[in-house]
C-alpha cells in the first residue's frame, strides 16, 4: 500500500505582504487567506484513511478549520511543527536583519548549523525538531497524513524525506496555502506534487 504525506502551508496572514519573518508570533489569517484556505477543501476532502496533524500556530489551525472543518476535533497538534523561532529578529524583514548584524545574517545564509537567531532557535535545534516530526509522520499507519504547518518546516521536511542536505532547504519555494505531496517508502520518499 502506498503512503502519502501531504504538507500544507498555512494561508496568507494579516501583514504577510510586508515580508516580515514571523516564526512564533501568533497572527490571524487575512480575508484573502481565509478564501485561500477554503479553496483547499476539494483537494484534501476525499483522502481516506487519513490523519490530520497541525502546528499549534493560530494561522495553521485557522487554515485547517477553514479547509476541513470536520477534521479540527480529530487533528493532532504537534509542537514539532512550529516555525523556526527567530528570537529578537521576529517581525523584521531580511533587509532589517542584514542592517543589524551582517556577519550573523551571512552565517544564516550559508546555513551554518552552529548559527542561532539572537534569543531564538539554532538551525541545528530546528533541524532536530523537524527530524522528530518526520519520524512521527512516518510512523503513522494511515495511508494519508495531512500536515498543516509553515513554509520553513515544509522545506526542512522535504529535505528529510527526499534525502537532501539541510542546506538544500533553500531550493524550495512554498507558497501560502500550497500543498506538497511526498509518497513515502520507509523513511524516505518521492516528491509527487509541489
Amino acid at each position: 500500500m502506498s503512503r502519502f504525506v501531504h504538507l500544507v502551508r498555512h494561508a496568507v496572514y494579516r501583514g504577510h505582504d510586508e515580508g516580515r519573518f514571523l516564526g512564533r508570533r501568533d497572527v490571524d489569517l487575512s480575508p484573502s487567506g481565509e478564501a485561500q484556505a477554503r479553496r483547499l477543501r476539494p483537494l484534501l476532502a476525499d483522502l481516506r484513511p487519513v490523519v490530520y496533524c497541525c502546528s499549534p500556530a493560530r494561522r495553521c489551525r485557522q487554515t485547517l478549520a477553514l479547509a476541513l472543518p470536520e477534521a479540527v476535533a480529530a487533528a493532532a497538534i504537534m509542537p514539532e511543527l512550529q516555525e523556526m523561532d527567530f528570537g529578537e529578529w521576529e517581525g523584521l524583514t531580511f533587509v532589517e536583519m542584514a542592517e543589524r548584524d551582517p556577519p550573523r545574517v551571512a552565517r544564516w545564509a550559508s546555513f551554518d548549523p552552529d548559527f542561532a537567531f539572537p534569543g531564538g532557535e539554532s538551525l541545528a535545534g530546528f533541524l532536530e525538531r523537524v527530524q522528530a516530526a518526520a519520524a512521527q509522520l512516518v510512523a503513522r499507519p494511515e495511508e494519508h497524513v495531512v500536515v498543516f504547518t509553515h513554509g520553513g518546516v515544509i522545506r526542512a521536511l522535504l529535505c528529510q524525506f527526499l534525502g537532501l542536505t539541510p542546506r538544500d532547504y533553500l531550493l524550495f519555494a512554498i507558497e501560502p496555502a500550497g500543498v506538497v505531496t511526498v509518497e513515502l517508502f520507509g523513511e524516505h520518499g518521492v516528491l509527487t506534487r509541489l
